[in-house]
């Protein structure tokens, strides 16, 4: 399992990697994306939209079941991914470069794990 440490995880299961000075782009962790088997749809908003931290931005479907996307901070949707869109088996096999949205104006954010501790954390999941 792939656990870059230049990102922050949440117990969710989304990465965040910042972009700017308040903003980040958010995706789904490889822990994630194998315990979900099979992406087959994803459902984001759209730009200009607002996200809050610890609240639901969409949701991902698999061949398993669907699963609800947190978002781990509040802003303003800058940017989706609409390769993800179009193809959202690209989270199964690259789920650090398959970036779901980009948040800009970055207003609080939940606590964040760093890679050690969210390995940790997962390990104690399987």
């Amino acid at each position: 399992m792939s656990i870059p440490e230049n990102l922050k995880y949440s117990k969710t299961n989304e990465w965040l990697s910042a972009a700017g000075e308040s903003s980040a782009k958010i995706g789904l962790t490889d822990f994630a994306q194998k315990r979900m088997g099979g992406i087959v749809f994803v459902d984001l908003p759209n730009v200009g939209d607002t996200v809050a931290a610890g609240q639901s931005f969409g949701d991902v479907e698999s061949t398993k079941a669907a699963f609800e996307l947190i978002s781990p901070v509040s802003g303003i949707v800058e940017a989706i991914n609409e390769e993800v869109l179009n193809e959202p088996e690209k989270i199964n096999s690259a789920p650090y470069e398959s970036w779901l949205i980009e948040v800009s104006g970055i207003t609080s954010q939940i606590e964040m794990m760093d890679a050690d501790v969210y390995g940790s954390a997962c390990m104690g999941d399987e």
